[in-house]
């Protein structure tokens, strides 16, 4: 079986940043296993595949160890593969997925998704979450992942986090917070029980900060820049029950499998 695959850097104009996702376009779907274990070896934070059907792409992701129910950067990588070499004269696409239907489109330079927002409510804050990050914060809040909100981007990117111990915290990720130095906010993505120990630039994880920053610093359009090592730039807006996230995208390799 040969299947086309590409690598794409997301959320950034230049390879080597941003953060990589495999992209699988398949003709029909393979099985569960056989998906999980194309992910594993590429031992990418995700593997895209999707299948055309109709007017529209059902489209699924993996981490290396997990299916899951929400990626940003593999959707934007995925619509940068179909936009680049399967339809080059369309101007939008929809992905059916396990959470709902997104839409892709182009605007200008950029390619901007249409997500659902998920806000953060209070929980109970678990010791195993303070211990794992070594810095108490000020404030933590949970949707599918935790969102512990820091004073400054220096504790942020000075956070060394114990990742035996977030392993066996009850969410998929730690979201990880402060107001930005030269953006409205920085944030940090942490899920190592999924196989994804830090992931360079997180897409879902900003259906959670957009609605919180925009609460907070009174705007609806919101700069944000992800501070790991790789980094990556995101260009927001809070569109109440959806939120829309834009950035850019590059190729970095294109071949084939062969299972």
């Amino acid at each position: 079986m040969k299947i086309p695959h590409y690598q794409i850097d997301a959320f950034t104009s230049k390879v080597f940043s941003g953060n990589p996702a495999a992209v699988c376009p398949l003709e029909h779907w393979l099985e569960d296993h056989q998906m999980q274990s194309i992910a594993a070896e590429n031992n990418l934070s995700e593997t895209a595949f999707f299948v055309k059907k109709d007017d529209h792409y059902e489209l699924r992701w993996f981490t290396p160890k997990v299916e899951v129910d929400l990626c940003g950067h593999a959707t934007l990588a995925s619509a940068f593969v179909i936009f680049n070499y399967i339809d080059q004269s369309a101007q939008s696409v929809s992905f059916k997925t396990k959470s709902d239907m997104l839409q892709v489109y182009r605007e200008g330079t950029l390619l901007s998704m249409d997500f659902p927002a998920r806000k953060a409510v209070p929980c109970d804050i678990p010791e195993q979450l303070i211990s794992a990050l070594g810095k108490s914060p000020d404030e933590v809040l949970l949707a599918r992942d935790y969102l512990v909100i820091y004073d400054s981007e220096k504790v942020i990117r000075s956070l060394k986090p114990d990742m035996n111990l977030l392993m066996n915290l009850d969410a998929l990720g730690i979201i990880v917070t402060s107001v930005g130095g030269h953006s409205d906010f920085v944030s940090r993505f942490f899920a190592p029980g999924v196989g994804v120990p830090e992931d360079p630039v997180t897409g879902s994880a900003h259906c959670t900060l957009i609605p919180y920053w925009s609460e907070k610093l009174g705007k609806k359009k919101l700069h944000a820049f992800q501070v790991s090592l790789r980094g990556g730039e995101l260009l927001c807006e809070d569109l109440g029950k959806r939120v829309k996230i834009s950035g850019n995208a590059v190729r970095y390799s294109e071949g084939y499998l062969y299972l």
